[in-house]
Order: structure tokens, then sequence, then C-alpha cells
């Protein structure tokens, strides 16, 4: 992405709002995310991120708005033509939402089946792929999800939401959990596959370390909206109090700091 001219948005949300009875969570939300960006979203609690992420996903009808994937409009498609435009996104669960009765392959392997109509054989050899793109060893492959450790859950679930080359991939606090050696590792390995795919995401995060070394860009959510979408630097400068308290505080610092060794 030129910093000059962007190219035209993969994902744009315009006036969108979410209310759950008498609780309205957005309110005239716009936010675009670009091609090839990794884009951190971050904002108080109950200000509606993962909300905000499974409106975008179709997990969530909004109450109004548009929402646009790759230049159709989300919420006006019939059943099939958005079941093959969310195929081309992949998500990355709070947990990893891995199902426990199968081998971490067969979960790879799934929506290869499913989706992509694959024989079982051959959706199993391409999720040993995936499984090798992630980083995991290739014995992982024949080990149940309770045999994980909390890193190897994180990067098996991105196995599975990379199983079907998405042009976006969508993380809900991705290295929540996670020891601090381990987060780091996730962080580089996001960054990797960015670069090597070339995919676009879309990253829920409280993760300090994260914001700084892998986003492009920060969106802030606040006041049912998005108060401002830059990036760090400029984001860290914004003079809204819990931005500054937020990025200038005791962990923010040491973030940045940390950030710009590397």
């Amino acid at each position: 992405m030129t910093k000059d001219i962007k190219p035209s948005p993969l994902i744009e949300v315009r006036g969108l709002c979410n209310r759950f009875g008498r609780n309205t969570v957005h309110e005239h939300l716009d936010l675009d995310l670009y091609p090839g960006e990794i884009l951190g979203v971050v904002g108080g609690s109950g200000t509606g991120k993962s909300v905000l992420l499974r409106s975008i996903v179709g997990l969530n009808r909004p109450s109004t708005g548009e929402i646009r994937l790759f230049g159709q409009n989300l919420l006006a498609l019939s059943g099939a033509r958005r079941s093959r435009l969310e195929q081309r996104l992949g998500v990355l669960f709070q947990g990893g939402a891995l199902f426990s009765s199968l081998t971490v392959r067969e979960n790879v392997a799934l929506p290869l089946i499913e989706h992509a109509g694959l024989s079982r054989a051959d959706a199993e050899a391409l999720a040993e792929v995936k499984l090798a793109l992630t980083g995991l060893a290739p014995h992982a492959g024949d080990l149940y999800p309770a045999s994980l450790s909390g890193g190897m859950v994180k990067r098996a679930a991105l196995a599975r939401a990379l199983a079907l080359d998405p042009d976006v991939l969508f993380l809900d606090e991705p290295t929540a959990g996670l020891d601090p050696i381990g987060a780091a590792d996730f962080d580089q390995l996001l960054l990797t596959l960015r670069n090597a795919l070339g995919v676009a995401v879309f990253m829920v995060t409280h993760d300090l370390d994260s914001l700084w070394t892998a986003c492009d860009r920060i969106a802030v959510l606040s006041q049912k909206r998005v108060l401002v979408a830059d990036t760090p630097e400029r984001v860290s400068r914004h003079d809204d109090e819990w931005i500054q308290a937020y990025f200038n505080g005791p962990r923010g610092r040491a973030a940045y700091a940390a950030a710009g060794e590397r």
C-alpha cells in the first residue's frame, strides 16, 4: 500500500448501527480496510470491537448501515452469493474455536472438504501445508485440541482460517493468553504471512506490543463510532483522554520503546 495513493478498500463500513434492545453499541460507524494492510481495532470495554468484527463477517446483522466486501453489499446478497463472498474471509475466533473431537489436521481440512469440495485425502494433504505455514511441527496434525499448548491452539486456528486462501483475515484477540515470547512470535508470524501472501488483516486486540509491532493503522472505537483510524504514531498523539492513557501510559511507552528496538 503506497502512502500517496490508497487503493480501493476491500471492506467499507458506512453508517453502521448495532442495537440490542435499548442498548446502542454502534451508531453511524464508518471504517475501511485496505489491501495488504494490518488494521488493529482497539477500544475500551463495551465499545463493540467483537460485535463489529462479527457484523463484517456476517455473523451479526446490523440494525442499519452498509457493509461492502470487495465492492459488494453484503447485506443485499442472496444466500448463495453471500456464502461465496464469505469464503474469501478467514476468521480466528477468541480461544481458537477448534472442534475438540477432530485432530488438528481434520480441523484444518474441514473447510476444504465442505466448501472447496476436495476429497478427504487431498484436503488433509493441503491442511499439512497450511499447518507448516503457521510454523507447527508435522506431528501436530495428529494431535487433538486438548493436547495443544495455548500457542499451538492459536497457530492451528490460524491454519484453519487460512485454509481457503482468504483475501482478508479476521483475528479476535489472537495473542490473548499467550506468554510474551509466544505473543511476539505470533506477531512476527502475522507479518510474515501478510508479506508472503498479501492477505489483509483486521485484528481486534488489546496487545500494545502487537499494535506497535504489526499494525499499519489503528482504529479506535469510542462514543459508538470510530474516533480515529490512522498510523500508530498519529493515533498515539490524538488528544482523546482514553487514547492518551492507553498509548502513553507506562505500558504503552514500554511497548513503543520495544518496537523501536526491533
